[in-house]
């Protein structure tokens, strides 16, 4: 039987994204990123807020270069990855064993969700599979075109507009 290993994560990064080079002569790049929920408790209709701490590790080197680039502490991402637990020895001199969300070489997806305040745009590819794109950039006026390309336009087909209406929710 097959298995999955797919981690999805909507959230804010809790640190500036921190690069270093490997034995092999790739960078790798890490950064943490913190999820939350909320809901209104039962007993005492009080407002609580659960927030968890999720280490993120980029092998993709494209993918790593834009998050060096343009994510820093308070960023919004999305990202998808995979989970992976590794035993490694601390400066003390004991084992320990750590899980993180990675995103390989040839896997991977992060895209930026909140603005960029001011910096240049376009889109950015990852490597195989994986890739960037700024959501201001899907939001675009409907009549450009992506700059330097002579692909599909921004257009939005005939009554797309309209959908909204027919969902029935």
């Amino acid at each position: 039987m097959a298995g999955v290993n797919k981690v999805i994560l909507l959230g804010r990064l809790g640190r500036d994204p921190e690069s270093r080079a490997m034995q092999s002569g790739g960078k790798v790049v890490s950064f943490s990123v913190a999820t939350s929920e909320t809901w209104n408790d039962k007993a005492s209709g009080e407002r609580k807020e659960k927030t968890q701490w999720h280490r993120v590790v980029i092998f993709n080197e494209a993918l790593g270069g834009i998050a060096e680039r343009f994510l820093k502490k308070g960023s919004e991402v999305y990202l998808e990855g995979q989970l992976e637990s590794r035993k490694f020895t601390d400066k003390d001199g004991a084992e320990r064993e750590i899980t993180e969300v990675v995103l390989n070489r040839f896997r991977g997806e992060l895209t930026l969700v909140g603005g960029r305040g001011g910096s240049e745009g376009g889109e950015m590819g990852g490597g195989g599979g994986g890739g960037y794109a700024p959501r201001e950039r899907a939001a675009a006026p409907a009549s450009r075109a992506p700059s330097g390309r002579g692909g599909p336009s921004w257009e939005s087909p005939q009554g797309a507009g309209d959908l909204d209406d027919d969902i029935p929710f």
